[in-house]
């Protein structure tokens, strides 16, 4: 019998990769060695083709059991799905319902399945494309389908309390998303197409373990009112947070803030700003946070600031000021303990001294040099003063005039 191993090149790799003898039985093998019709070439080639169907059976079986392993797995997975998606008969009722009026023709637009120990989204509630509000809060959620994007005209998202580790990208085609919840997550960031959500009003991220903001989020998130990111690991704010121009409520308490950026002073819109314990890591403010002319709540409590910028009473009207627990010098402790306004005034008193100090400190020195340093300047000017005034001949640079605007 003639085989060409070449032609067989699955079989010729399992042959030079196995023992014959292990793989076919030693009777059989012993069969083929004693057919008189067989040279020795052809027996042993006939055993060797023999070993490598044996072993490509026993491969094929070895698929078998890892198939069946697969699909009992596979099983579970569709048996917790299953489950998860009931969250028992209230919500499986729940979700026929609510598919039973849209098939009817009925506009569905809210739908609450808050606190229903749900681990994935049902998938029939992401055709309900006219949605306008969703509750998912108080679940056992750990990811969000891409598909969450067909909510075209969802505008109220309610994901807290959950076990979400990322949001999905596609959540930036929520183009008219105005209110989102994910606090109370596990959520490291925000992806950066959440800037795309341009209609967002409100966004509270807070009670995670986020680390930063997206570098672009204040040119995306410009209609923006209340940002509250409480709670997380955060260290600092991008610059780009400071073109929220229609921010009015901030709240970054509980982080790891190290700083403001320089233009926080642009956020003019903004009302209420907590800052409170991010202990050792705040230590100053920067003067541009005199520019905030819509301050009404400021908590700087649990921090290590020891001095408020000299600008601070430009905020005209600051009415609550929380400066506890802080090392600070200026203002003394006393002042603060009286109120905002008492903060502001004493901060407003303490500017003017320091500007007629300082009115005082230049005519002195003006004075002090006239007839020294100043005193081409003086002359210099006289000469000027004469040509443009027509006059011919130079004065005496001790001009009594100049003497006088020195």
């Amino acid at each position: 019998m003639d085989h060409d191993l070449e032609i067989f090149p699955l079989l010729s790799f399992v042959l030079y990769h196995s023992d014959p003898a292990s793989h076919a039985p030693p009777s059989q093998i012993a069969q083929i060695r004693e057919d008189d019709s067989l040279s020795p070439d052809d027996a042993a080639k006939e055993v060797q083709v023999y070993a490598t169907v044996v072993k490509l059976e026993e491969v094929h079986e070895g698929y078998e059991k890892k198939l069946r392993e697969l699909e009992e797995e596979l099983g579970k997975v569709y048996a917790s799905a299953v489950e998860s998606l009931n969250g028992g008969d209230e919500v499986n009722e729940e979700v026929v319902a609510v598919l039973k009026e849209v098939e009817d023709g009925g506009v569905v637009e809210r739908i609450d399945l808050s606190d229903r120990q749900l681990k994935l989204l049902p998938d029939a509630i992401v055709k309900i494309v006219g949605l306008v509000s969703l509750n998912l809060s108080r679940n056992d959620l750990k990811f969000l389908p891409d598909a969450i994007s067909g909510f075209e005209k969802l505008e109220e998202l309610d994901l807290s309390s959950n076990y979400l580790a990322s949001l999905p990208d596609s959540i930036g085609l929520l183009l008219n998303l105005r209110i989102l919840n994910v606090t109370g997550n596990k959520l490291t960031s925000l992806p950066e197409s959440i800037t795309q959500c341009r209609s967002l009003v409100e966004l509270d991220a807070s009670f995670n373990n986020l680390t930063s903001l997206p570098a672009n989020i204040g040119y995306g998130l410009l209609n923006l009112e209340k940002l509250s990111i409480q709670l997380n690991k955060i260290r600092f704010f991008p610059n780009s947070i400071c073109e929220m121009r229609s921010l009015r409520y901030l709240d970054a308490h509980m982080n790891e803030i190290h700083g403001l950026p320089i233009a926080i002073g642009r956020l003019t819109s903004l009302e209420v700003m907590n800052l409170s314990s991010n202990f050792s890591d705040l230590t100053e403010l920067p003067d541009t946070i005199s520019d905030l002319s819509n301050l009404r709540e400021l908590d700087l409590s649990n921090n290590q600031i020891r001095v408020l910028p000299d600008s601070f009473f430009r905020l005209e009207k600051l009415e609550k000021l929380n400066l506890d627990q802080n090392p600070l010098e200026f203002p003394p402790q006393e002042m603060v303990n009286e109120s905002a306004e008492a903060v502001r005034e004493f901060m407003r008193k303490i500017w003017e001294e320091m500007l007629e100090e300082e009115q005082v400190r230049s005519l002195v020195e003006a004075e002090s040099h006239q007839g020294g340093a100043t005193g081409w300047l003086s002359w210099g000017s006289s000469i000027v003063t004469n040509l443009f005034s027509g006059g011919g001949a130079a004065k005496n640079p001790k001009d009594s005039f100049l003497d006088k605007q020195l």
